[in-house]
């Protein structure tokens, strides 16, 4: 959601912490600030808006310099974005500066309690709570000259706090040392030459170190220029492991292009390689996964498959659900995460639970998948992040290898996403009924489709063309069936994300069930239609709507000339086997959505409302 970021070293801070609030902009935006011991004072500065655009500005203008300091992006959760409401939070002597993702869930009643002390409070944030929390025990601390005095006030403000946390810290009485603790909100150390950090991503760091340490729930740090300690508030010891980021900085530039979503798109015959590499065993024709942590026994034992997830991964999780039903004949259910976590749905032995996430810190999804733990059901992942919450917590997993996703709007991940389950359906399916022919040719087809994605990009002019044709209209349809209803559904959330019109995705069949009444000649439909077994009934259905009026761009398989008449705009697409056209399908709509933003003159790698990773609810 936000992003934190912590220098202590021998460089000049400032520079440091803009840099890293820059890279973390695309978790939470619409503020940042910085706290800076300078000269032995604390200084802060802090500004509504982009960085570059409101606290760079700031701090050019009012310079402060120092070789400690924090940071925070802010996505508002508690209190409009304003520069009162943008972190750092001072405490009532002004000698802490606290910044804070997550959310205090008893802030108000914390508030009340601080506020009978005589304390004030100059913003509507549940973070400024809890600095002058830690801020009122750190008065209340004997002065031994030790940073433990700081430590102990964080330790008993923490233990207060209901809710979920990642924090930074600094205090003006200790000027080589930050804190920094989590509960449910990622944070990691990132440790450096004579130099640490403190940050919630490690795409903040990894231009200065490839080390990092992820903090564990409850796990508090002290962090100096030269070392680390790790404590923790559930036990007497913490488990520490020193980790390498997989990435290089590289990877987290634009380069060549004009937004990060357009440069991930582009990725995609890369990152399903990636996906693929080492887990194709064409020989036996089935797939290899070395990190699910289920043997052959275990796996032949599933009786149900739960998946969750949300959003982007949502649906790629039902793409998973027809094919792991196709191929291994294992019944899948589909759960929206935020919805599962509170249901006490009966679930019956021999269930695998399968949480699926791009950033592995989703909160709802964590929370999903600690409640099917909790009650003994195995639980395996498939995310993007190592070293992630949710990578971490699992019983096993699969990780994407897709590389870091900066865009908002997610792409390249749901290709991965769709791809691991894809191999994982097959493994399923060959130890089970999937007959080694079957299982080979879905594996080859497989392979060919990097190619064929390179070949859609191909057609990138074209779908600018049609982008700009109806890049003022206020409402689109996007109908698919089968294996393209899920494509459907993520081509609607697409055009939402990042261009602001009203979309929706349905199932083909179910557009005269309702829907249709909204169809006129200004409300166009994206008819989803390979040429697959329903194909027939799908162009039933774009006849159905043509007799309306409503302008139809559809996306057939080439070869497929009879829609050109059909139609009012064609997008094709390469003949593949039809339980694998949403890897084809799904990217003209990302470049559809693309386009059609830009032609808005929307922000296309930060829309309004929105933050990469979802970690509070």
């Amino acid at each position: 959601m936000c992003g934190i970021i912590g220098y202590v070293g021998g460089q000049s801070s400032t520079p440091l912490l803009l840099e890293g609030l820059r890279r973390l902009e695309y978790r939470g935006y619409d503020s940042a600030g910085i706290s800076v011991i300078d000269a032995g004072k604390l200084s802060t500065r802090k500004r509504k808006g982009k960085i570059d655009d409101g606290l760079a500005r700031l701090c050019a203008d009012s310079p402060i310099e120092g070789n400690i300091g924090i940071g925070h992006t802010r996505w508002a959760t508690h209190g409009e974005p304003s520069d009162e409401n943008s972190h750092p939070h001072q405490d009532a002597s002004e000698l802490i500066s606290v910044v804070h993702n997550g959310v205090i869930e008893n802030y108000d009643r914390l508030r009340d309690r601080l506020v009978l002390t005589g304390i004030e409070f100059q913003s509507e944030t549940d973070t400024e709570v809890l600095a002058k929390l830690i801020g009122y025990y750190y008065s209340q601390e004997p002065d031994h000259g030790s940073v433990d005095r700081l430590v102990h006030s964080v330790e008993k403000a923490l233990k207060e706090v209901i809710g979920t946390y990642g924090i930074g810290v600094v205090c003006q009485d200790f000027p080589d040392t930050i804190i920094g603790a989590r509960r449910g909100s990622p944070l990691l150390i990132g440790i450096g030459e004579n130099e640490n950090f403190l940050s919630s991503d490690a795409s903040a760091v990894v231009a200065h170190t490839k080390r990092v340490v992820y903090l564990n729930d409850y796990d508090v740090v002290t962090l100096t220029a030269h070392d680390f300690h790790v404590s923790n508030l559930g036990s007497d010891t913490a488990k520490v492991q020193i980790s390498q980021i997989e990435f290089d900085a590289e990877a987290t530039e634009k380069g060549e292009f004009a937004h990060y979503m357009l440069k991930e798109i582009y990725e995609q015959p890369q990152t399903v390689r990636n996906t693929m590499r080492g887990r194709v065993d064409i020989e036996n024709a089935t797939s290899i996964f070395g990190g699910l942590n289920l043997d052959a026994t275990q796996l032949r034992s599933i009786r149900q498959i739960i998946l969750i997830a949300c959003g982007t991964s949502w649906h790629a999780a039902l793409t998973a659900e027809y094919l792991i039903e196709e191929y291994a004949h294992i019944p899948v259910s589909v759960e929206y995460a935020s919805e599962f976590r509170y249901r006490n749905a009966p679930i019956e032995s021999g269930t695998l639970v399968i949480a699926i996430t791009q950033s592995g810190e989703t909160a709802d999804t964590l929370a999903a998948m600690r409640e099917a733990k909790r009650k003994g059901h195995t639980c395996v992942a498939i995310c993007n992040v190592v070293g992630s919450t949710i990578a971490r917590e699992s019983d096993g997993g699969i990780y994407l290898h897709a590389g870091p996703e900066i865009g908002v709007a997610s792409t390249k991940a749901f290709t991965s996403q769709v791809t691991a389950l894809t191999l994982l359906a097959v493994m399923l399916g060959r130890i089970r009924m999937l007959s080694s022919r079957n299982g080979m040719e879905i594996l080859q087809s497989l392979q060919a489709i990097p190619e064929q994605i390179a070949s859609i990009l191909k057609q990138h002019d074209t779908i600018r063309s049609i982008a700009k044709k109806y890049a003022s209209v206020s409402n689109f349809f996007f109908i698919g069936r089968q294996y393209n209803f899920p494509v459907a559904l993520e081509g609607a959330l697409k055009l939402k994300e990042i261009s602001y019109i009203h979309a929706e995705g349905y199932p083909a069949a179910e557009m005269k069930h309702g829907p249709i009444a909204m169809i006129d000649e200004n409300t166009p439909s994206v008819v989803i239609a390979p040429t697959d077994f329903l194909y027939e009934k799908t162009v039933s259905n774009l006849k159905e709507i043509k007799a309306r009026k409503g302008p139809i761009i559809a996306m057939t398989t080439e070869g497929n000339d009879r829609l050109i008449k059909e139609a009012d705009d064609v997008i094709w697409i390469p003949k593949t086997l039809e339980s694998l056209y949403t890897l084809l399908t799904v990217l003209p709509l990302q470049l559809l959505s693309y386009e059609i933003a830009v032609a808005r003159g929307c922000e296309v790698d930060k829309p309004r409302n929105l933050a990469k990773s979802v970690t509070v609810e």
